[in-house]
């Protein structure tokens, strides 16, 4: 199954994680929402006498993390499959929690981060990127409306945690403190030209059944017009879209 490249879209956005992470040479380090496991296999390289864990709800996902993972001989990382909201992490054993645009999708957003900080040691920190509102991310606004319409609508999305005031309550709420906020702005890349942007975008989860779920004179209009958007973003680094992030860091208190 051909997946979409998320590492490729947000290395932009990665150089920032990375370095609000900081992660340390003996650091264990835990990774919620890991996707194919970039940013896992990038912070086990970093934490070169630790080690990470990554998360992820889908198997598949999972599945091409341990595989690219294998290839590229990375030993100190591992992957399992679950709901951060509930999985039985080992408590206090983890130095740092990161994740990549992974945590907005909670059905309960506190029961999950009380969830993750007990996996965390006394001090531990959460590093976290997560999307501003749709309003300030052009890959949202340009797109036709109803194609993105599940992307927008209230409850877990993409941007569930873009109001720093619901995210710090959130965070508070789940036992976190010292919770700071910092702003990212960034491309993201969704091709070498626009007709891979326009492939990459259909295998997106729900994006090509957006599609399909429209009237076939409607869907036609809305694919030409997506392919018109594409094309007049294409420069010479790629189709490029604006977007709004914030890196959200927060600390399990000490007793």
């Amino acid at each position: 199954m051909e997946l979409f490249d998320y590492d490729a879209e947000l290395r932009s956005h990665q150089v920032h994680l990375r370095a609000a992470a900081r992660v340390g040479m003996r650091d264990r380090v835990l990774d919620i929402g890991c996707g194919a496991g970039g940013t896992t296999r990038e912070a086990a390289r970093d934490a070169g006498e630790g080690e990470a864990l990554g998360v992820d709800v889908s198997a598949v996902m999972v599945e091409r993390a341990r595989l690219v993972s294998a290839q590229e001989k990375v030993g100190n990382v591992g992957f399992e499959v679950g709901d951060a909201q509930a999985h039985p992490f080992a408590a206090g054993f983890f130095d740092l929690c990161i994740s990549r645009f992974g945590v907005m999708f909670f059905a309960d957003p506190v029961a999950a981060f009380r969830n993750i900080g007990r996996a965390l040691r006394p001090g531990g920190r959460l590093v976290m990127m997560v999307w501003q509102g749709a309003e300030r991310n052009e890959w949202v606004t340009v797109f036709p409306r109803k194609v993105v319409a599940s992307m927008t609508e209230a409850g877990p999305g993409p941007f569930s945690l873009a109001d720093p005031e619901v995210t710090e309550f959130v965070l508070t709420a789940a036992g976190f403190a010292d919770i700071e906020f910092d702003e990212v702005r960034e491309s993201v890349f969704l091709g070498a030209d626009s007709a891979a942007a326009y492939h990459n975008l259909l295998l997106l989860n729900g994006f090509r059944a957006s599609l399909d779920h429209l009237e076939p004179a409607e869907g036609e209009r809305a694919r030409t017009r997506l392919r018109e958007v594409l094309a007049a973003h294409q420069t010479d680094g790629g189709v490029l879209f604006d977007s709004h992030a914030w890196i959200v860091t927060a600390k399990r208190p000490r007793p």
